[in-house]
């Protein structure tokens, strides 16, 4: 009896793809726009074929220094082996032993802070490579895309941070996930008036771009990229769906602790005459000039310095003007807008699925960075930053979307496990990024830093499948994810609060417990968002407890304290803070 053509012509296509994927070698060379391409296998899980510090664009360096990026173009070898340098970035914060001794700072604190610090890393303005992991080997013949963009406030950051590296999850979910460098500082968001402002930005378009053009070959889906970021990267995502609306490549966001919507100088946009300030003033101390200076000689000094030369002079610059962590996204109406409330109630963005969040505690984190300087500050004081910075925002940032009939869902991060503690008094609870050495598998290990809990472990499991199961099927796929994720309505218990008390799963609770204080209500759209004003003070993972949420944090909903929260003195210190977003 023969088989029917239709038939046949299944068969020997799903034949075609089984051969292709099982003659897949661990660290094959790989043909890309940027040459060929060794790679090898990953550390730990060795069946994933890792490829690291790939060339995407053309070093931006000497003439190419503050311009917009431009496509590496290449036929010849590279070796996969090593991640690329650093790019040049601000300094953070140096604690002598005694402030770390004050700070009560554990191990694992360490170990961490060390990490975003970027201790040890090799910086070189030829930094703009990207990293592939990949397991075409099983699972589906093309795969959904995870593309990485690290945090930092604009000023620091890398893809090869330990806490990054995606191998755990190509290998555990059936993705390919990528990671790349973009400029940063000054060198990503110069201020001169006549030149292209959001070089950074432009980076990560053009590294987005290569991902579309190249990752097939790396047995992934173009068609199926999902952006995903955490501070300065979770507002990057963001960026990237108002800046190219209608051409986002991506098919889904996910945006963690992280939106346009934050405050001005953090990670929302500053304007071009307050960029344009930043800049003549790091140019007269390197003796450049200033606004009084012909524009082009003003730059032709510029290039001239060493990049050392130039982040010094920022710092120089800094004892007088608040310049040391200013450089970021800058109002060019072109990529970055100064409008973006409005942008978000007329929906002018991308109105594709979107995933986003925040920690329970984001200020755990700046609290111990405030340590560090002798600052001190109330309980009211943080749970003000916490809202200004990141929940109001993203509150905001859901009701727009919700608002323009997109598939929206949100979470709250709750986990606080022992080898993801800063300090032991006052308790860092689950602080800004604390989620993030959870959701790749890679915590600080090593010497007194406790191993993972079992359910550190089941969480991690929970949350990657999570992630990945987003990226394959951004409008469906959570819904049956694991019991379902509702999608999220601020009058609803839609809110999924992740390692609630330890727990496994999504634990709803109404999203409105969470938002004190925050206004999202607006004109226009269907008004489906509501206005998600909170009551009562939520638990909070701000104080240890046995397997439970912690007690509440004052509420910040009203009150003279609260309100000089928000006025310009507290955005002023959200400005200086943030720059180690």
């Amino acid at each position: 009896m023969g088989i029917p053509s239709q038939f046949l012509g299944l068969a020997l296509y799903a034949a075609s793809l089984a051969h292709a994927a099982g003659n897949w070698t661990v660290g094959q060379v790989v043909d890309t726009s940027s040459g060929s391409v060794t790679g090898h296998a990953a550390s730990i899980n060795t069946e994933v074929s890792e490829y690291l510090g790939i060339p995407f664009a053309q070093p931006p360096v000497g003439d190419l220094r503050w311009t917009a990026p431009q496509a590496y173009n290449s036929t010849n070898a590279i070796n996969g082996t090593d991640f690329g340098f650093s790019c040049p970035a601000g300094s953070q914060v140096s604690p002598d032993f005694a402030a770390i001794q004050a700070a009560n700072i554990t191990s694992s604190g360490l170990q961490i802070l060390a990490s975003l610090g970027q201790i040890g890393d090799k910086f070189s303005e030829d930094c703009l490579t990207l990293n592939v992991w990949t397991k075409p080997q099983v699972g589906e013949s093309k795969k959904a895309v995870l593309v990485w963009i690290y945090g930092g406030g604009f000023t620091t950051g890398n893809s090869d941070n330990v806490a990054y590296n995606g191998q755990y999850i190509a290998d555990q979910e059936d993705v390919v996930l990528v990671s790349f460098n973009y400029r940063l500082n000054v060198f990503g968001f110069p201020g001169y008036l006549n030149g292209t402002k959001n070089l950074g930005l432009l980076d990560q378009r053009l590294a987005i771009e290569w991902v579309r053009d190249n990752i097939e070959k790396f047995g992934g889906d173009p068609s199926r990229i999902t952006l995903f970021g955490q501070s300065a990267g979770s507002a990057s995502v963001d960026y990237h769906t108002f800046a190219w609306a209608d051409d986002p490549i991506a098919h889904s966001f996910i945006q963690q602790s992280g939106s346009v919507l934050g405050p001005s100088g953090g990670l929302g946009a500053i304007s071009k005459d307050t960029a344009a300030g930043y800049w003549y003033a790091a140019a007269t101390v390197l003796n450049c000039g200033d606004k009084s200076t012909d524009p082009a000689e003003l730059l032709a000094c510029m290039k001239s310095k060493s990049y050392e030369d130039v982040l010094k002079a920022i710092a120089e610059g800094a004892r007088d003007s608040a310049i040391a962590s200013s450089f970021g996204p800058t109002v060019d109406d072109t990529i970055v807008f100064s409008n973006y409330t409005q942008l978000a109630i007329e929906g002018k963005f991308s109105k594709l699925p979107l995933l986003l969040g925040n920690a329970d505690y984001e200020a755990g984190l700046f609290r111990v960075l405030d340590s560090f300087r002798n600052a001190t500050n109330s309980d009211v004081y943080y749970e003000g930053f916490n809202n200004l910075g990141f929940v109001c925002p993203g509150a905001q940032r859901a009701a727009y979307s919700i608002a323009n009939d997109v598939p929206t869902w949100r979470y709250r991060w709750f986990g606080a496990f022992p080898n993801t503690q800063l300090t032991t008094v006052p308790y860092s609870g689950a602080w800004h990024s604390s989620e993030l050495p959870v959701l790749f598998n890679n915590p600080p290990t090593g010497g007194a830093i406790p191993n993972n809990t079992e359910a550190e472990i089941a969480i991690g499991s929970y949350m990657r499948g999570a992630w990945a199961t987003f990226a394959k099927n951004p409008v469906d796929g959570l819904s049956s994810y694991q019991g379902g994720w509702p999608q999220y309505v601020p009058g609803e218990d839609t809110l999924v609060r992740l390692a609630y008390q330890n727990m496994t799963g999504a634990n709803l609770a109404l999203g409105r417990m969470y938002d004190g204080g925050c206004k999202t209500n607006f004109a226009g759209g269907n008004g489906t968002a509501g206005n998600s004003t909170g009551s009562g003070s939520p638990t909070s993972s701000a104080s240890p407890s046995s397997g439970s949420s912690a007690p509440a944090r004052v509420a910040t909903s009203g009150g003279s304290e609260t309100k000089s929260l928000m006025s310009g003195v507290f955005v002023s210190v959200i400005l200086m803070l943030m720059g180690c977003l």
